[in-house]
Parts: C-alpha cells; sequence; structure tokens
C-alpha cells in the first residue's frame, strides 16, 4: 500500500467467558500508520481480521472495514470501495481544504482503533473507537459497536439481542434515571440531558462486555459535547431475562 507500512502478527485471542462458554477465534491485528508528513493527515488505524476464510470471518471482517471506509470517506461523491480509497479520500478532502485556506488549515488526524469487547461461542462483540479531526475547536470522539452471531456467521442488529425490547428500555430507563440521579416523576431531560421529545429512548450503540450489556451513547446524541460519552452499563444477571434465549449470554 502507498501510504502505508502494514504491521501483521499473527496471534490467538482466546476470551473466557465461563467455564462452559469458552470460544478462541484465530485473528491478526493489522495496524496501519502514514508515513511522517508535514502536508498530510496523521492516521492511525488498529482492527482485528479474522484469518479463517469462513462465512463469520467473511462477514466480521467486511463489516470492519465498511465502519472504517464510512469514518474516513470525507467526500459523498467518492465511490469508495476500500480502506486505501477511504483513505485517500481523507487525504484528497484535507489536501483540497489547504488550498483554498493554505495559511489557515490545520493539519487533520484521524486514529481509529477497534478490538473485541466480547465472544463467546454464540455471540462476537467489536467496538471501535474513533477520533477524527477535520479543522474547529476540537476534533469529535465516538464508539461504534459491530455485534454478530457466530453459529450463523452473521451480523446481528443490536435490537435482535432482546426478546423484550420495549421491558428492555423501561429496566434501562430506570437504570438510567438511578445512574444519574433523574427522579422517577420527572421528565427525562429535568437534569439537563437532550433526548428528543423528553422521551428515554436506547442509543444507537449497544455492545457487549465480560461484566454486561453496555449502553453508550456517543457526544451530542443526548447531552452536550462537554459532557462527553453517557455510558450505562446492565450486568448480565440482570439482563438475561430480556435477552433473546438463542443468544445465552
Amino acid at each position: 500500500m502507498k501510504f502505508f507500512k502494514a504491521l501483521f502478527i499473527l496471534f490467538l485471542l482466546p476470551i473466557l467467558i465461563s467455564c462452559e462458554e469458552e470460544s478462541t477465534l484465530v485473528m491478526e491485528p493489522v495496524v496501519y500508520t502514514n508515513a511522517p508528513c508535514d502536508n498530510c493527515p496523521e492516521i492511525t488505524i488498529q482492527y482485528p481480521r479474522i484469518l479463517e476464510d469462513t462465512k463469520l470471518g467473511r462477514t466480521v471482517n467486511t463489516g470492519i472495514q465498511e465502519e472504517i471506509i464510512e469514518l474516513l470517506t470525507f467526500a459523498d461523491s467518492l465511490e469508495v470501495t476500500n480502506l486505501n480509497e477511504a483513505v485517500n479520500s481523507f487525504n484528497l478532502g484535507y489536501s483540497e481544504l489547504k488550498e483554498v485556506y493554505p495559511d489557515e488549515t490545520v493539519p487533520w488526524e484521524a486514529r481509529i482503533n477497534a478490538e473485541v469487547s466480547f465472544e463467546n461461542r454464540r455471540v462476537l462483540s467489536i467496538r471501535m473507537d474513533s477520533y477524527l479531526f477535520t479543522g474547529g475547536a476540537h476534533g469529535y470522539s465516538a464508539t461504534n459497536f459491530l455485534n454478530f452471531d457466530i453459529e450463523k456467521g452473521e451480523k446481528i442488529n443490536t435490537r435482535e439481542l432482546f426478546s423484550d425490547l420495549l421491558a428492555f428500555r423501561v429496566y434501562a430507563e430506570d437504570k438510567f434515571r438511578e445512574q444519574e440521579k433523574i427522579p422517577t416523576e420527572a421528565p427525562i431531560n429535568s437534569t439537563g440531558f437532550m433526548f428528543e421529545l423528553d422521551t428515554f429512548y436506547l442509543p444507537e450503540n449497544i455492545g457487549l462486555t465480560p461484566k454486561g450489556i453496555l449502553l453508550l451513547y456517543n457526544q451530542y446524541e443526548v447531552a452536550s459535547y462537554a459532557d462527553g460519552q453517557i455510558q450505562l452499563l446492565i450486568p448480565f444477571k440482570e439482563a438475561k431475562k430480556f435477552v433473546t434465549p438463542a443468544m445465552k449470554l
């Protein structure tokens, strides 16, 4: 790859969830960093790649790359199909801006790191943390979760994790109010949150961790930038009554 050097190190990623729920997927970490340059963005990308050429491996690898491509693609008019093209798009966006404002353009930056946050025999959850700076007062940090059904080799819509999504939302709101000290009878935004229509809702990003189900609201989603991410962890022992039986978390 022209702009990058790639570091490939083969390793095993065994994650012990419990004595009965142990699963090991063979992965390699992929690291892309661009060469130092005074007039180009600083880009670092790290993510795991499954080595086995299986339906699951192809689904996971493609899903991760698509997320990274979406983050880096700067121009909507460009048709980007791989990571190299996405990186080129990000570089091009910076170069075009610098041509227009040569004395005012601050170097752009992109840092993307994906890693396994949870794995058992049925579910694989990938957490992707990103930071993008493309000018302005500050950059933007975000976290996205990708969940996969290991047995089916398919990506899971996070809502599919739950047998009773409505009941889980009600339970999550009670836990959220308790954590954020919002009175039960008060509007959800009474302490400064910014839920649309003043109604609690689940976040776009719901991921799995060894400790439980993580509900994660990114910056601006329900609070101001200064408040950062808002997270709520529901332990598995509390969440299991809402989870789809096939998942058996």
